[in-house]
């Protein structure tokens, strides 16, 4: 059975932004200075099911979110202006999902829903949804500097997590080893670049290129680790130092593993199940 979320993307990907349009209704009416209560009563207590489902997997509450914005109000004035790329991004993830769809014949397209968080993450999908918190994802320069390209990078990476079977990990599982986590990234990396061109975070070549071996050395000397610290979600903002260096050593397993294999629809399904890494 064929279900919506499976459904070929014929008419191309569905992207829900109304409860950024209530956040920006409240934040223009309070001068960018909604109360805590107000958040709660305007914009959470009338949530899609998108945001509460967001909300809830990444604890977004009326107190971080009114935290963060008195904390850092010029991401959440930048975040306006990122909604004016969204119509030319829609045109581009048609045809990246298009191509998905004939690379991994299985693959699910439910809706991507634009939200309004507490500054991160910048995005984060289940089984039932793509969910992109915009004023993370406008901030996150360092990722990519083009505006437009960050979006359909990014929203193409997290397809592949869309399509990864599981529920959301816990770090310090004792399953949940560098070496899976590295490969969960890698393999959605290898997603975005198979269908839209490009992996979500083109920027990490800046400390990988001419360190290949080195990287790829200590990799394997962590790989059976669960201290994700040094390979995994450890941006520091305003920081340069290297970051997130997992993401690009599964993306070179996996696509090592994607070109030499004789049947790549295959491959790519055994690399989404990631059975045993």
């Amino acid at each position: 059975v064929t279900t919506a979320a499976q459904a070929q993307p014929s008419n191309g990907p569905q992207i829900l932004t109304s409860d950024v349009t209530r956040f920006y209704a409240l934040y223009d009416a309070t001068a960018g200075k909604p109360t805590v209560e107000q958040i709660q009563q305007d914009y959470l207590a009338k949530a899609t099911p998108s945001l509460i489902e967001f909300a809830k997997l990444r604890r977004v509450t009326a107190q971080s979110i009114a935290d963060r914005i008195a904390k850092d109000p010029a991401m959440y004035e930048k975040a306006k202006a990122c909604m004016a790329v969204l119509p030319q991004v829609r045109t581009r993830l048609t045809a990246s999902f298009s191509t998905f769809a004939q690379v991994y014949p299985d693959a699910r397209f439910p809706p991507v829903a634009i939200l309004v968080g507490r500054g991160k993450p910048v995005g984060t999908a289940n089984r039932d949804g793509l969910y992109i918190g915009l004023e993370a994802l406008c901030a996150a320069d360092f990722m990519n500097p083009d505006l437009e390209d960050r979006f359909v990078h990014v929203i193409a990476h997290e397809y592949g997590h869309v399509q990864q079977p599981g529920p959301e990990f816990e770090e310090g599982d004792p399953s949940v080893t560098v070496l899976r986590v590295s490969l969960l990234e890698g393999v959605a990396e290898l997603i975005a670049e198979l269908t839209s061109g490009s992996v979500g975070n083109p920027g990490l070549t800046r400390w990988t290129d001419g360190r290949e071996a080195e990287i790829e050395s200590a990799s394997v000397r962590d790989m059976d680790s669960t201290d994700l610290s040094k390979w995994a979600y450890n941006y520091r903002a305003g920081s340069d130092e290297p970051y997130d260096m997992g993401y690009w050593v599964g993306y070179r397993i996996a696509k090592a593993y994607y070109l030499g294999s004789d049947d790549r629809k295959a491959a790519l399904r055994q690399l989404i199940d990631l059975q045993d890494p």
